[in-house]
């Protein structure tokens, strides 16, 4: 039998020891003979639950608990069958406890006497005689039993151990105070009316919680000992820290002791210097005084020497002639300054220098003498005219000018800064105009500009200037892509506009700049290509000033995009191209091929400040998804006179203050999805608002693409009047999902140039219905017709003249801007779309510029090609168009919408 089998039976026959020995009669005498009948009467037998019991034996193993009344019973069938074990327990319990009779005999009391004095146990001894149990009867075996006498009752095994533990602590858990053992509250001691607990299942739960605690007192130790290790680790950072916290402070003492030192050798080559320069100047000093000492000594003998009669003692002529005269000088000049010249003694040896007049905006202090500049003194205009901004806004007075805080620049710039001040730009201030003080005005003082005096001479308006450009090979390790290539400008021409360096343009004069670049090439690059201009500036960072996306197409061919923009530019400014990618997968691919394009694909027109023309670049902002047509929003980037070029009051458009011709460039990037995007592509219109009524003046058309990045662009030339608005808009189909991109890196901008009707003019045409080339059509002429009047510089040959509806013939001298948009349907595997130029003899004529696109996008309906380029004409000289297409045919070309021309002439 185990160790808790023999434990379980232990506590059986201690708790039985503990009944004979606590009888409600105090007698502890043994019984003897055959039958020991009970004087106790027995209690009602307790109910139990045989499953729930059953799953506590299940869960708890038997030999692991007290015996319950059923294992009682258990353990009595097992004694009669199992004689030896019955005497191995009587055994051991008569050598513990003394011997144990089998038949013993308890007096039995009178009826009475028991049904007053009932025996109980536990908790009915508590209660009411009333309602208690009447008593069980007793069995008793042996001669000595009496009829109608009860036996004794089965003895409680949870009730006698909780006893016997009580009284012997050192068994079991210490006593509490009112005797019952702790840790578990028996039957007998709980209270009426409170949840009666039956004693062996609270033994249970009272082996059950000392497992649990045994647990958690292991928990705990291994808590403890987690926690130990914890603080011996933080121990051991404590000590590390406060050791590196030590090294540190001696880093910091000897960096103090090193200081001390450097302290001390400086003070001592301090005092060594300060010695050494006092020695040598004292040494100096003494030279100069012994040498002049003796100067004077031999001058002193030489005027004793001299007749006592001479009493005129001669000195030296410089300091004589203070005044001087034309024979002998100034002091310090050594020849006679002019009467608006001065002797600078600042100067070494002094010179005459031109006396300083007035700038504008000062006020004259002292006049100008033979020793003295002319003084002046910065008139304060806030102070001289208190209400010069307002009675609400405060002056700043500034050297020659003042300022209006708080007041925008538009409103300075329409007048507010007064007579005889400009508004100047640079300086975002009023300034005071030049006063040319008897000279020729040749240009009167503006609202923006200041006054030229003497008379103007007759400078070049405009110029242009071509290139060609080369694409670096990508294959090599030093060029890529992503972030960005700089292509390679080859100039043809020499000019004193601007200098080649290859890599960049390095302009020379002031003025306003228009820029094209025509552009063609097939990539199987993620994403897209993007080809853009930046300037950088002499002192400022660089800025793009547009840029054109180069979509993934998903079959390899030739696709041809044109950049322009607009920017006005200063001396020493640079101008390069760049192609871009968005990641660096482009690195890594080999099919980049660039398309020779004939003719000069890079091209500028520079026009002079004296054309009175005005410069505005613009931002478009990013838009959310659209299903419909789309008009932008733009925010001004640069602006070079915001009174006759703003923004609408809804930012949408741009107002024009003035009369003129405007030459302007928009670019948008978008993302497209959808199908139907590709089927009918997108078209981007420009009107012109007059009175309150849009007036569409030129459309250009872009195929769509599905899941992609692409660009579409337009530009053109358009006259506009006073107080004329010009507006943007984007159609796309109507099942197309779209994103408009706008942000500072010139995929989305719109630059134009508004020039005066006096130096410009403009002319638009579209192809002609009749005589439309198709089929195989090779190097064909376009035919046109033109939509705008005939100018005094240029017109469309017409009927009766050489080539009737096809050359563009210019009377006037002049730099020319021109811009093509073509659409139609092809099966070209490359449409080549060419402007030429026919000189006044009818010679040969040459290629100016050139565009070519490849096959027509799967699923699109239509396709686009278009050229931009400046040049410069004579009087007399002609230019047309042809259309060449290679390996297919030409099917259909629009006379409406989407294909024109648009022409700008400059004077030069």
């Amino acid at each position: 039998m185990s160790s808790k089998k023999t434990f379980l039976l232990l506590v059986y026959v201690l708790c039985t020891f503990r009944a004979a020995r606590s009888g409600d009669s105090g007698d502890a005498r043994p019984c003897s003979g055959s039958h020991c009948p009970g004087g106790r009467e027995s209690r009602p037998p307790r109910q139990h639950n045989p499953t729930t019991q059953g799953r506590s034996i299940n869960h708890h193993h038997a030999p692991s608990s007290f015996p319950s009344e059923h294992h009682a019973t258990l353990l009595s069938q097992r004694g009669r069958t199992g004689d030896q074990t019955r005497e191995t327990v009587q055994t051991r319990v008569a050598g513990v406890f003394g011997p144990v009779c089998a038949d013993c005999v308890t007096p039995q009391r009178p009826d009475h006497v028991m049904n007053d004095t009932r025996e109980c146990k536990g908790i009915e001894c508590r209660l009411p005689l009333k309602i208690r149990p009447n008593p069980r009867q007793r069995h008793c075996v042996g001669d000595a039993c009496v009829l109608g006498t009860s036996q004794p009752p089965l003895i409680h095994v949870a009730d006698r151990a909780a006893q016997f533990l009580g009284e012997f602590p050192e068994i079991g858990y210490p006593a509490s105070e009112s005797g019952a053992p702790l840790g578990v509250q028996l039957t007998c001691d709980i209270k009426p009316g409170e949840n009666e607990v039956p004693a062996e299942d609270a033994l249970i739960l009272h082996l059950q919680l000392a497992k649990g605690q045994e647990k958690l007192v292991e928990a705990l130790r291994a808590q403890q000992v987690v926690i130990r290790d914890l603080q011996q680790r933080l121990v051991e950072q404590q000590g590390a820290l406060l050791s590196q916290q030590r090294e540190i402070l001696d880093h910091q003492r000897r960096m103090f002791e090193q200081m001390d030192v450097v302290k001390a050798q400086y003070g001592l080559l301090l005092e060594t210097v300060k010695q050494f320069s006092f020695q040598g100047l004292q040494g100096e000093l003494q030279s100069y005084f012994e040498s002049h000492l003796v100067g004077l000594q031999n001058q002193a003998r030489s005027h004793l020497q001299k007749s006592d009669a001479v009493h005129k003692v001669h000195v030296d002529t410089k300091v004589v002639n203070v005044v001087g005269d034309a024979r002998h000088p100034v002091l310090g000049c050594q020849i006679v300054c002019g009467p608006e010249e001065y002797c600078d003694f600042q100067k070494d040896p002094p010179q005459c220098e031109r006396c300083t007049m007035c700038p504008p905006g000062f006020f004259l202090v002292s006049q100008c003498s033979p020793t003295a500049d002319r003084m002046c003194q910065d008139r304060d205009e806030c102070l001289e005219l208190p209400s010069l901004c307002g009675e609400r806004v405060k002056c700043l007075n500034t050297p020659g000018g003042f300022r209006c805080l708080g007041i925008s620049e538009t409103e300075m710039s329409t007048g507010l800064c007064g007579h005889e001040y400009f508004y100047n730009q640079e300086l975002q201030e009023c300034q005071a105009c030049s006063d040319c003080d008897g000279e020729p005005v040749g240009i009167p003082c503006t609202f923006t500009g200041d006054a030229v005096c003497g008379t103007v001479t007759e400078n070049e308006l405009s110029q242009s200037w071509t290139a060609s450009i080369a694409v670096p090979p990508t294959k090599s390790k030093s060029t890529s892509i992503y972030p960005g290539l700089q292509l390679n400008i080859r100039g043809r021409e020499e000019s004193n506009l601007l200098t080649n360096h290859n890599d960049y343009l390095n302009l020379q004069q002031h003025g306003l700049l228009w820029i094209d670049y025509n552009f063609a090439l097939k990539h199987s690059c993620r994403n897209f290509l993007q080809v853009g201009v930046r300037i950088n500036g002499s002192e400022e960072e660089g800025r793009d000033l547009s840029g054109v996306r180069i979509e993934q197409p998903e079959r390899k061919f030739f696709q041809g995009v044109t950049v322009s923009a607009a920017v006005e530019v200063e001396p020493n400014h640079t101008l390069s191209l760049m192609l871009k990618s968005p990641n660096q997968y482009c690195n890594q691919s080999k099919d980049i091929q660039a398309y020779e394009l004939g003719g000069a694909s890079f091209s500028l027109l520079w026009l002079s400040h004296d054309t009175g023309a005005v410069a505005m670049t613009a931002q478009m902002t990013t838009a959310a998804h659209y299903q419909s047509n789309y008009r932008p929003t733009f925010r001004i980037a640069t602006v070079s006179d915001p009174y006759i070029v703003a923004l609408t009051h809804d930012s949408r458009g741009v107002r024009f203050m003035e009369s003129g011709v405007v030459k302007f460039v928009l670019q948008q990037a978008i993302y497209s999805m959808g199908h139907s995007c590709i089927r009918e592509g997108f078209s981007l219109i420009a009107y012109v608002n007059r009175n309150g009524t849009n007036q569409e003046v030129l459309r250009s058309f872009k195929s769509g693409v599905n899941y992609r990045d692409t660009s579409i662009t337009l530009s053109g030339a358009t006259r506009v009047d006073s107080e004329d608005w010009l507006n943007f808009e984007i159609a796309a189909p109507s099942q197309c999902n779209v994103r408009y991109f706008g942000d500072s890196s010139g995929i989305s901008m719109l630059s134009l140039i508004w020039i005066p009707t006096a130096v410009s003019s403009m002319f638009t045409a579209t192809v002609l219905r009749t005589g439309l080339p198709s089929g195989a059509v090779r190097n064909k002429p376009l035919l046109f017709r033109q939509m705008s009047p005939n100018t005094d510089q240029m017109r469309l040959a017409g009927s009766g003249e050489a080539h009737a509806q096809r050359n563009f013939v210019f009377s006037e001298p002049g730099t020319v801007s021109a811009a093509l948009n073509l659409k139609l349907i092809h099966s070209c595997n490359v449409v080549k779309l060419t402007l030429y130029r026919q000189g006044t003899n009818g010679g040969q004529a040459t290629s100016l510029a050139q565009q070519v696109g490849g096959h027509m996008p799967e699923g699109s309906e239509w396709a686009s090609v278009g050229l931009r380029t400046s040049f410069e004409v004579q009087n007399g000289t002609a230019i047309y168009v042809s259309l060449d297409c290679i390996r297919g045919r030409i099917n259909q070309i629009t006379h409406e919408g989407g294909t024109n021309i648009s022409i700008l002439w400059l004077a030069s």
